[in-house]
């Protein structure tokens, strides 16, 4: 199984990345699950936005819509998709859980 390793402890992860404990999530797993997806460090503002989407998921069950999202952290409406962080990447850093295809439409858009 693969595992994010971050002082010492193990954090343990699909074969995608995506978190598989849920409760495993804090500021410096997510620093570490960006790290692996190219994005250096997490502003702020950035980490506001995970922390919005986890709330969000856990009285939800889904992805928030975007614009509350940036809303929420006081960005423009299109932050989320215009260079702040791709609503994919931003589930997985986020430490929610993989969605398998249906993550597909926050990548591709919905089928035609």
């Amino acid at each position: 199984m693969p595992e994010v390793e971050l002082g010492g402890r193990r954090i343990a992860v699909d074969e995608q990345g995506y978190l598989l404990r849920f409760e495993d999530w804090d500021e410096e797993v997510a620093r570490a699950l960006a790290k692996k997806e190219g994005i250096k460090e997490l502003p702020p503002d950035m980490l506001d936005a995970l922390k919005f989407m986890r709330g969000y998921y856990t009285r939800y069950h889904f992805f928030p819509i975007i614009r509350a999202v940036c809303r929420n952290v006081h960005r423009p409406k299109d932050c989320i998709t215009q260079g702040f962080i791709d609503p994919a990447t931003a589930w997985k850093i986020a430490g929610l859980p993989n969605l398998g295809p249906e993550m597909d439409i926050f990548q591709y858009g919905p089928p035609d």
